[in-house]
């Protein structure tokens, strides 16, 4: 019987050795199964982690390339919109053997004309074959190259005359027809290479612009003052029309230009515009104070005049808004009246020492002058501009010339006929 029982106790300890061999090797299976689950979780969460991060790169990606394709597109329609805007003006420096001076112009103008060269396109038009004008010019991928060969001879109708003046002529008339002809622009601003412009220089063009087209009494605007010498200027807002051509940076239309271009002078074309059988009547704009400066000591006038009126001009620094000033008291029907006015407001002076009557005047004054000979005496007397073309002189309306003197006092040099086309009665001498 103990031995019955000894063997039960055996088996009962193999059986617990093989239970418990079962639950070790159990537990091991157990635990590897859950090792190779946690590696593949592991495993997983890498892959959802790289996943993660290329879909955050391509969504980087992505944004940048639709940030490429709207900065594309915006090139795209800005690029159409300057191949359909069309242009206020071109804009034409006229050259000829001034390499110096033409790089200092092209250098002023592309410094205000950069952002705006859509609205105002830059041609140099070169007379004759200078290679230093040349290479200056072409230099400049911002702007278009025209080249005048002209070989024909020049005859000029007088003895002694400078033959430059026939070849700038022939030239002003090829480049305007290029540019009216060829190029089709509907209005063309005109510069010579010897100018530095002002920083509202294209705006002001672009509102005269406006004004140029709606008013047919006004034959061209010009951006220069015959008598914008610092001491004669002070308000760079104003504006006035003028019986006589300024030129020195002026604009014209298409129409104009169909005008004149038939009858083209062989020679001094600016004082030929001067000419009442030519402005017929119509009148220019000008400014106070002159959006053009000319530096050209040297050239085809050799240098006449230049120490007295042309280097003292006054280059306006005030960039005005244009655009946000009423314009309108420059039409013809308006103007008239607003110029009167400021004339009847003005206190008449006479007699002799008259710059120091006027000096000791508080307000402007009002001069009266009875001929060319007196008008010439008394614009000595001031320093101002004395000569005159075809009958008017230099920046002249109706005959009255006006100018500041020595502070914001506006002097009226009037004519004998002044009032009368003015429409002025009952003022005082």
């Amino acid at each position: 019987m103990a031995r019955v029982f000894c063997d039960f106790r055996l088996l009962l300890l193999v059986a617990a050795v093989v239970f418990i061999y079962i639950q070790i090797e159990a537990e091991n299976h157990c635990t590897s199964h859950m090792r190779s689950l946690i590696d593949q979780i592991s495993l997983q969460q890498g892959r959802i982690v790289a996943l993660e991060d290329e879909r955050k790169l391509r969504d980087q990606e992505c944004g940048q390339m639709k940030s490429r394709v709207q900065d594309l597109e915006r090139k795209d329609v800005r690029r159409l919109i300057d191949k359909v805007q069309v242009p206020v003006a071109a804009v034409v420096i006229m050259a000829c053997n001034r390499a110096d001076y033409l790089e200092r112009t092209i250098n002023s103008v592309l410094k205000y004309q950069r952002d705006i060269s859509s609205r105002f396109p830059l041609f140099v038009s070169q007379d004759g074959s200078n290679s230093d004008v040349k290479s200056k010019a072409l230099s400049h991928d911002e702007l278009s190259y025209m080249q005048h060969l002209d070989f024909e001879s020049v005859q000029t109708e007088r003895p002694g005359e400078l033959i430059a003046y026939y070849k700038i002529a022939r030239h002003y008339k090829w480049a305007l027809g290029q540019l009216f002809d060829k190029h089709n622009f509907s209005r063309v601003i005109i510069l010579e290479d010897d100018m530095e412009i002002a920083p509202d220089f294209f705006d002001y063009f672009e509102a005269m612009a406006t004004l140029l087209d709606k008013d047919k009494s006004i034959m061209a605007v010009s951006s220069w003052n015959d008598n914008g010498q610092r001491q004669f200027v002070h308000d760079p807002y104003e504006l006035y029309r003028s019986d006589f051509f300024p030129g020195l940076g002026w604009m014209l239309t298409r129409s104009t230009w169909d005008e004149l271009s038939p009858k083209w002078p062989k020679a001094y074309w600016d004082d030929w515009l001067r000419l009442k059988e030519n402005h017929k009547g119509r009148q220019f704009i000008r400014p106070e104070v002159c959006r053009t400066y000319n530096f050209g000591e040297h050239g085809s006038s050799l240098g006449q005049f230049f120490k007295q009126y042309l280097e003292p001009i006054k280059l306006n620094e005030v960039q005005v808004d244009w655009k946000s000033i009423d314009l309108s008291y420059l039409l013809e029907d308006k103007y008239a009246i607003h110029f009167a006015n400021n004339i009847k407001k003005a206190k008449p002076v006479s007699g002799a020492d008259i710059v120091q009557k006027a000096h000791n005047i508080d307000g402007d004054v009002r001069i009266k002058y009875k001929d060319q000979w007196d008008f010439e005496n008394i614009a000595q007397q001031f320093g101002i501009f004395q000569e005159w073309k075809d009958g008017v002189p230099r920046a002249a309306y109706k005959g009255v010339v006006v100018f500041r003197y020595q502070t914001t006092r506006r002097i009226f040099l009037v004519g004998p006929e002044s009032l009368k086309l003015l429409q002025i009665e009952d003022l005082d001498s």
